[in-house]
């Protein structure tokens, strides 16, 4: 698939821009703060309903606006076009898919981008609500009533976190209801998380093996939230008093993790901060292989400020990749990247929130 245009308002410092796009490589090149990234942000925010810069939910909206909204048109492989749009006025989110209303899962699920960007250390050096999101986006992709039960587990733990917190004395049969639905729910997204991992583990094997060889072998390791051994409904009505004490829910879903572990370093703190950024960059290549694998098309790929995340050799060696595989790649930097210094790529000049072609 490939963007054929955006039209950005609203959007941190770009107050409304067009911008025509073409299939391959295209590079936004200009001084920090012009507005660059943002390009790059607009585009994920049609295909994830959130920013993938951190703490920006409250930052997105331009200085004096009241609104900001990203449009685009869509082109799949196999011709068919969508016109997308996403807006926010407030707090609420509202999206469209050819000029009709739409549920944001629509529009996430009708445009796919993946971005590597100088946060992406996080999906290994952070926390592990980066990695499940990470996930999820992955399963909601391939399994279709992935997002139902989803859905389904997070009605249920609002509601069960609420009698947790009630001022007052609670009676169990109140919780009884919630907790099985928790673990009904609990027990399709575990399924549907390890076999995505599963299908997902060769595409990350070869990754790596291009990407850090020096490292050796690696496994990816899976925790889905409550004990291998333990039946979730039964451990959440044992545990109900300790959760109590807390006032959430400690166990389930909610708290899976999963990691990247390599023969020769087998905890990620013996992981530089470089080896870090490149496992990353591996596991967002893998899963955008795995998604053209079974989608048929490449999602759009997003590399943000790539000349100071990777080095040459690596900027060459994932561009390359990337164009043989036919992706369209949009590429931030405060210049052309040098592995991008040919006519086959466009740019634009950013600067104070305007763009202007050069290419």
């Amino acid at each position: 698939m490939r963007l054929e245009s955006l039209r950005i308002q609203g959007l941190r410092c770009l107050a409304d821009v067009t911008v025509p796009l073409s299939p391959g490589v295209t590079v936004f090149a200009g001084p920090n703060g012009a507005g660059k990234t943002s390009v790059l942000e607009a585009a994920f925010l049609l295909s994830h309903a959130r920013s993938f810069r951190a703490g920006a939910k409250e930052a997105l909206l331009q200085r004096g606006a009241s609104q900001l909204s990203v449009f685009a048109q869509l082109r799949h492989d196999d011709g068919q076009i969508r016109r997308l749009g996403l807006g926010r006025q407030g707090v609420r989110w509202e999206a469209r898919i050819d000029g009709q209303a739409a549920t944001l899962s629509d529009l996430v699920g009708e445009c796919a981008v993946v971005c590597f960007e100088p946060g992406s250390h996080a999906l290994i050096a952070g926390g592990a609500e980066e990695r499940r999101r990470y996930l999820d986006w992955g399963v909601f992709h391939v399994e279709h009533e992935f997002f139902l039960a989803w859905r389904r587990y997070q009605r249920a733990l609002k509601q069960r976190n609420s009698l947790l917190r009630a001022t007052g004395p609670v009676s169990d049969a109140l919780f009884l209801p919630w907790e099985a639905e928790l673990a009904s729910a609990a027990a399709v997204i575990d399924r549907q998380r390890r076999v995505y991992l599963e299908a997902l583990r060769p595409h990350i094997e070869q990754a790596m093996e291009a990407l850090l060889p020096e490292l050796g072998c690696v496994e990816l390791r899976y925790k889905r939230g409550w004990a291998e051994d333990a039946d979730l409904e039964e451990l959440l009505a044992s545990q109900r008093g300790r959760d109590l004490a807390r006032g959430h829910t400690t166990q389930g879903s909610h708290r899976a993790d999963w990691s990247v572990v390599f023969e020769h370093a087998p905890q990620r703190e013996h992981l530089s901060r470089g080896q870090e950024k490149l496992t990353a960059l591996g596991c967002v290549l893998s899963q955008a292989d795995l998604y053209a694998e079974r989608k048929g098309e490449w999602p759009v790929v997003c590399l943000d400020d790539l000349a100071s995340e990777l080095d040459k050799p690596h900027q060459a060696a994932v561009v390359a990749r990337l164009k043989g595989a036919g992706a369209q790649v949009l590429v931030t930097g405060t210049e052309v990247p040098e592995a991008l210094q040919d006519a086959s790529t466009c740019v634009f000049h950013v600067e104070q929130g305007t763009l202007n072609p050069l290419l």
